[in-house]
Formats: structure tokens, sequence, C-alpha cells
């Protein structure tokens, strides 16, 4: 159940409808977003809130059955998330970039430095890996979280990396800008709870057998938690093809940005498998609708400890980025970082390019 007060209720009035609840004896709490106020109560059924409906202050109730928080109607002016200095939402396409798992401190430094350079708005970089096999590396945890961070000051750009554990939330959150939930924990509900709470944005990749339904149907519980900073994530989806690693299903692009106010990125990489797709799909993701992208890059892709195919050179991803500045100026957007002050990219610039190797490969 799901009870959406109006802008003028007052403090008493919310008070009256949770205790008409907890009359019934049943638990309900209040939800508070920069949207609106309402009161959420986990299978509450209709009968403990026959009478609600036209109360004083309340202005619907439902039966929570749907992804009502995330949907466009009740914030049709859209969420425009920050990050840092960047903004994921809005006019601008957001991009970001580094590499799939963090294998050293010269490794993620020397990435953050070119994809800076080259006007990535967030590094991204991958600390505790879900892979398929248990064989498989499974990235360096704790450690290569501060490497990120400290990649990420020297650039100036904010940083996102996956969480698998609830019970890794808070200490993740010490250390990036944005948690990510990866496609295979997209239904886990704990998780979901945990991040929300965090006090941190929140990028939800679409699981790869889940429908568009179920995946603002995950946002819901993360926003539940109050948390209003959440970005949707398409990185693909298990079809019967075989020839790409995944079945980018641009489609889901302009379905979700019909059906909720939540920034919509999409994740070529993951969504193709393969490094000579990424750009073409990047470039259709703009071109869709997309709010922003998640791309791979690898200062030297072949050595890569984990989806090196995927993972664009330095060179490559120069490429990509002069394609999207010109795809997004011909559908209406602002190219990745046209929003920042001249000031801020000369300074971002300069300390990009500080060090070696930041362009070497590729």
């Amino acid at each position: 159940m799901l009870i959406r007060m109006r802008a003028s209720a007052t403090m008493g009035q919310t008070n009256a409808v949770l205790s008409c609840i907890e009359k019934s004896g049943c638990t309900a709490r209040t939800v508070d977003l920069p949207y609106g106020r309402y009161i959420a109560g986990p299978g509450v059924g209709r009968e403990a809130v026959a009478g609600l409906d036209g109360a004083a202050g309340v202005e619907w109730v439902r039966d929570g059955a749907g992804p009502a928080l995330a949907a466009l109607e009740t914030n049709p002016d859209g969420t425009v998330v920050p990050l840092g200095d960047s903004l994921v939402g809005g006019e601008t396409i957001a991009v970001m970039a580094g590499p799939c798992s963090v294998e050293s401190g010269d490794q993620v430094l020397t990435c953050a430095r070119f994809v800076a350079a080259y006007g990535a708005t967030v590094l991204r970089g991958g600390a505790f890996k879900p892979r398929t096999s248990p064989y498989s590396f499974q990235g360096l945890g704790t450690e290569a979280l501060k490497w990120l961070r400290e990649a990420g000051r020297a650039v100036r750009l904010p940083v996102v990396s996956e969480i698998l554990d609830p019970g890794d939330v808070e200490m993740s959150a010490g250390y990036v800008d944005c948690l990510q939930v990866g496609a295979r924990s997209m239904q886990n509900f704990p998780l979901l709870r945990a991040a929300g709470r965090s006090g941190r944005p929140v990028l939800l990749k679409r699981g790869n057998s889940a429908s568009i339904e179920e995946l603002l149907l995950a946002a819901e519980y993360i926003l539940l938690e109050g948390n209003p900073n959440v970005i949707l994530c398409e990185r693909g989806i298990r079809t019967f093809e075989t020839a790409t690693r995944n079945t980018l299903d641009l489609n889901a692009v302009p379905v979700l940005k019909g059906r909720t106010h939540l920034p919509v990125i999409v994740d070529p990489s993951h969504g193709t498998g393969r490094r000579e797709a990424v750009a073409a799909m990047a470039k259709a993701a703009v071109a869709a609708g997309a709010d922003g992208l998640m791309v791979e890059v690898h200062p030297d892709p072949q050595r890569a400890l984990s989806d090196g195919d995927q993972s664009l050179t330095p060179a490559g991803f120069r490429q990509l980025m002069e394609a999207v500045r010109k795809i997004a100026r011909a559908v209406g957007r602002k190219a990745p970082g046209e929003d920042a002050s001249p000031f801020e990219k000369a300074r971002r610039n300069s300390a990009a390019r500080r060090g070696v190797g930041w362009g070497a490969a590729g």
C-alpha cells in the first residue's frame, strides 16, 4: 500500500493517517522525497486504509503493486542525479568510463587520466567482481576502492563502483560517490534497501533476464528508503542470440523514458561484449534518448584481468567521445562536459594529462 499526501498536508494529518493504519494492526512509515511525502505500508490491505481516500491531506491511495514512486507522473519534471560536479539526467549526456576491474593503483590512475582528458564525467572501476566462474578474478576489494578514490581525486572526477553484499555498503560508501547494483544483484532486495539507506546515489543495472517492470520495481525498493537519486542502466538481456555477449535492448530507452522520471543510461560494453560494436551501440543509445553511457576502457585490453574483449583502448575511447559529442548536439542535448566552466575544463584537462602513459596504448 502506498499513500501520497498532498503538498499542503500538515504533519498532524500525516500522523492521523499513520494512526488509522496502526489501529487496524498494520504498520506503515513515511517516505519523504523531493517530489512529495508518502506513507508506505508493505502488506497493508485495502481494509486497513478503508476511508482514507479523500481524507484530510491525502491525495491518493494505491495498492502499491506497481512502481508508483518511479513512475513518470510522480515527478514529471524528471530527476537529475548529482555526482560530484557532474549531473546524470537533464540536458547533458553523462559518460562513465574506466576499467572493468581495478587491477592496481597505477592502472586505474593511468586510465583515469585519459578518460578525464577525453571528456568522461564519471570514473568507473570494479573492486568487487561477481563472476560466473568462481575461478575467475574476483576483484581486489577495499584496496581497489582506495585506489579508485585516489584516481578520481587526482583527475577531479566522481567515482562509481559495484557492491555485492549489504554488509559492504557502508564501507564502500566511504570511498565512492555512487554505488552500483549490478545486473546479477538487481533483485537482491536486502542489498537494494541497504543501498537506498546509504545516502549515496545508486546506479541500478537491469538484470539480464529482467523485464522493464521488474527493473522499475527494483528501483522502487531504493526509493522507498527515501533515496531519490537512482540511475537506471540498460546493459543487455539474454536472448537466443550468441553472436554477442547479450542483446542490447535499446527499445528499453524510449520505453523507460515514457514510464519513469529516473535518468536512464546504457552500457554498450556489457550489452555487446565486443569492442568493435561498442561505439555503434553507444551512438545509437544517445540517439535513442539515453541520458548517458557506461563504457569500459583499459590502457592495455589484451592484458586486462576481466572483460578485455569489450574494453576500449584510449584511442578508441577518444574516437567514441568525438562521435558522441556530434550525436548529442544533433538530438538537442549537451555533449559531455559542456556544462562545465572553461576554468573547470582546463583544470580537469591539466590534471588528467599529468604523469606519463595516459595515451600510450591504442
